[in-house]
């Protein structure tokens, strides 16, 4: 079906739910204490607000396929409230955009379901699921079995206090296999109060402007340059089943397309986003988006600086493996919580290695110290080597670069 007869069928299904009596109105309210201008940014401090879209699209992928269809979120953060919906249809990115906040900010983080417009005949709900967040109110948990589903055209403002910091992950909790495996995942994580803290000789081991991974209490998680990394992969077979309205192929899933925030080698070392899919109107790709994969994986830093890994596995099929040829990889952290007890007295348990492995759904921190180490490209790569390809291309995959300048 071209995209201009599912657009049609659209519009003939929203005028037959306003012929049955049913409310069709798109309703988005977005909370955000603050926000003066109408673009769901707060003028006050310590108040964060972040807005977002669920919807469909379409992604490049690094074989040279102009359109995947995938659902996702996008970035509305800024965009008038008013024209939101409008901005997050067809607006689907992968991976999702990046949430950072600091510990103890009051989070506002709104949802606004911008509806399947190549699908048309689909009226499926989202939710954002902080994976790990320690929450009080399960109303803003996302599982849709004890908290709120947002239907299309509508939205729902969630809120937290972070006070776990560390690499956390988000999803849609809606129908959580098909979603998460159609691409509606991103990266989370939250900064310690301990970067805030005043320099001074009572602290000798803290200097302004020093970052951490953790409330270490002796400067033992001290970064220089962050990367989050996002492991994912895709069945491109169970998304043209989506895009072509077959029966989803669940037990028969197979991801050939294996990815580092939402990209294959050679497109993770590309420092800029990746072009929206062609417009084409026949095969549907058609994308709101300036891209639909606007993260970068390319690690760079300065000789002797330290490097964070915020490393996630967001997959729904198997455990992957990373490894860094020639670097040792420190793992400060897992799950959200730092490998060391309380205090500067606390016992470090952080540990040498040179590769991990995760499952789906888990998180780890990893320092690489560079001091010492030679200026050059290191490669960081899976070890299940089959992945090590964007679908039935070789050489590419889950592999990205590490330059030390």
């Amino acid at each position: 079906m071209s995209f201009a007869r599912r657009y049609l069928l659209t519009l003939l299904i929203t005028a037959g739910l306003g012929l049955s009596g049913l409310n069709a109105e798109a309703v988005v309210n977005v909370q955000c204490p603050g926000d003066t201008t109408g673009d769901g940014v707060s003028d006050t401090p310590g108040i964060v607000c972040k807005h977002l879209s669920g919807s469909d699209g379409f992604m490049r992928m690094a074989d040279g396929r102009a359109g995947l269809y995938i659902f996702g979120f996008s970035d509305l953060t800024g965009r008038p409230i008013a024209e939101s919906l409008s901005w997050g249809t067809l607006a689907a990115q992968f991976a999702a955009p990046t949430l950072s906040f600091k510990e103890g900010d009051k989070v506002y983080v709104t949802l606004s379901n911008a509806g399947t417009v190549n699908r048309p005949d689909l009226f499926d709900p989202h939710s954002v699921h902080w994976h790990g967040f320690p929450n009080a109110g399960t109303v803003y948990d996302g599982e849709p079995d004890g908290s709120i589903s947002i239907n299309p055209s509508s939205s729902l403002t969630y809120y937290y206090e972070p006070v776990e910091v560390g690499t956390f992950i988000y999803h849609c909790h809606v129908e959580a296999t098909e979603h998460m495996q159609m691409g509606m995942l991103g990266n989370l994580y939250v900064t310690p109060k301990q970067n805030d803290l005043p320099p001074g000789p009572s602290i000798p081991w803290h200097q302004a402007g020093n970052k951490y991974v953790y409330n270490d209490g002796d400067g033992s998680t001290r970064y220089d340059v962050e990367f989050p990394l996002q492991i994912g992969s895709m069945d491109p077979v169970f998304h043209d089943a989506s895009n072509t309205v077959q029966v989803l192929p669940f037990a028969n899933m197979k991801d050939t397309y294996a990815m580092l925030n939402g990209r294959g080698y050679p497109d993770t070392v590309n420092p800029a986003p990746l072009p929206a899919p062609v417009e084409k109107s026949d095969a549907g790709y058609l994308s709101a988006n300036t891209s639909s994969n606007p993260i970068s994986s390319l690690v760079q830093a300065q000789a002797g600086q330290k490097i964070l890994l915020r490393i996630s596995n967001l997959n729904v099929t198997r455990f992957y493996t990373l490894s860094a040829m020639g670097l040792t990889m420190k793992v400060v952290g897992t799950g959200a919580h730092i490998l060391k007890g309380l205090g500067p007295s606390g016992f470090p348990a952080y540990y040498d290695t040179n590769s991990v492995t995760l499952g789906g759904g888990e998180a780890v921190d990893v320092i690489i110290d560079t001091t010492g180490v030679a200026p050059g490209t290191y490669m960081l790569y899976t070890t299940n080597l089959n992945y090590l390809s964007n679908n039935t291309e070789d050489f590419g995959g889950m592999m990205t670069e590490i330059r030390i300048l």
